[in-house]
């Protein structure tokens, strides 16, 4: 085997580690882990924050730069994604609506 080979055999291993260790770190105690208050109240926000940070970068950048112009279908299927999510709090509804404005304007105006 080349050395190539091995770093990616090395590599693989690795991360089945650290997955292994991160996943399985609470079944490793055997005794629950006290959480203080402050780090358990921040944590109801990791899901969101880590959504938006993958969400966010889609909206405003294109090929790693931000957009530069107010056509861009994205913008108004996030806002209009985001509007109906507000008045009626469904899910599948703000998918809805966000590619019901997206694709018109994908596809009938081409931005």
């Amino acid at each position: 085997m080349n050395a190539a080979a091995w770093h990616q055999l090395l590599a693989i291993a690795g991360l089945a580690v650290i997955t292994v260790l991160t996943r399985g770190f609470f079944y490793l105690t055997e005794r629950e882990i006290p959480i203080p208050a402050w780090l358990r109240q921040g944590l109801r926000y990791a899901p969101l924050a880590a959504l938006l940070a993958v969400v966010v970068p889609e909206i405003v950048m294109q090929q790693g730069r931000l957009i530069h112009t107010w056509q861009d279908a994205r913008l108004y299927a996030a806002l209009a994604g985001a509007a109906y999510f507000f008045w009626r709090r469904g899910i599948l509804g703000t998918i809805v609506v966000g590619m019901a404005v997206l694709l018109p304007l994908r596809l009938g105006l081409g931005w």
